[in-house]
């Protein structure tokens, strides 16, 4: 069998109804863009959607990190490269470098997925998948200099600070709420005075349990320094607002421009 290479680059245009006032690339869609890339790359390879969803698998996202250095503006070219770091039983650990057209690392992602089957929904066996195809294109040599996903914890003080409806366009292919709307939702408790001043540095972010269509998210904050703020979104399924299921948590870092 020929192997591909371990790592994949991708190549993508920031289109500028993509970018938010300041002519950058809003992070939802930075976000997006590596999770494509992580789409292309196990495609390439053998063990991605297009092969799992005809055994009624598929991938979905545990946890996310991405810390810039620089947002690449409107029109700029942007390479993404991507790698699996690890493989685990339940887990694989997946790494991104985004770099511009001269070659500068503007920032890096770290990621973790798990396989889940789609008609029970349950974790499955990585490993079993293809006699452990996945396996064969693990790069531990490629550095990732970010630190992994920071544990977040909210304090008492945490308070509801939004409650927020979904709809149609939410809900991504696997039939639940995409996990790049949670990171808009979340960014969308600042306002636009608040960016003029401050500049995202880094985004973590845990996904503890699926929402659908209809839920409404209710999101709780919780200042933890100076320009880092906890964030706790929980899912209301009944007409009880008291009734409350952790969705995700994150960590959002602000450094001020």
């Amino acid at each position: 069998m020929n192997l591909l290479s371990k790592v994949g680059s991708y190549d993508f245009l920031v289109e500028p109804f993509h970018c938010d006032f300041s002519n950058r690339i809003f992070l939802g869609h930075l976000g997006n863009h590596l999770l494509n890339a992580a789409d292309f790359h196990s495609n390439e390879r053998g063990y991605g959607m297009d092969y799992l969803n005809t055994v009624h698998k598929t991938w979905v996202l545990s946890r996310f990190v991405m810390e810039m250095e620089k947002m690449p503006k409107a029109y700029d070219h942007i390479t993404v490269d991507t790698w699996v770091e690890g493989v685990m039983r339940f887990f694989t650990s997946r790494n991104y470098a985004i770099r511009d057209t001269n070659g500068e690392c503007l920032g890096y992602g770290r990621s973790i997925w798990a396989m889940i089957d789609t008609d029970t929904r349950q974790p499955v066996d990585i490993l079993a998948e293809r006699d452990g195809l996945i396996t064969k294109y693990i790069e531990t040599d490629k550095p990732c200099p970010i630190q992994p996903f920071q544990r977040v914890k909210l304090s008492k003080e945490a308070r509801c600070q939004r409650i927020v409806d979904t709809y149609y366009s939410d809900v991504d292919v696997n039939g639940h709420i995409n996990s790049v709307k949670y990171i808009e939702h979340i960014l969308d408790l600042w306002d636009l005075d608040f960016y003029r001043h401050n500049r995202l540095q880094r985004f973590d972010i845990a996904y503890v349990a699926e929402s659908h269509c209809g839920d409404k998210l209710h999101l709780f904050v919780d200042e933890a320094g100076e320009g880092e703020f906890c964030v706790q979104v929980m899912k209301q399924t009944t007409e009880d607002a008291s009734d409350l299921k952790e969705v995700c948590r994150c960590k959002v870092k602000f450094v001020k421009e």
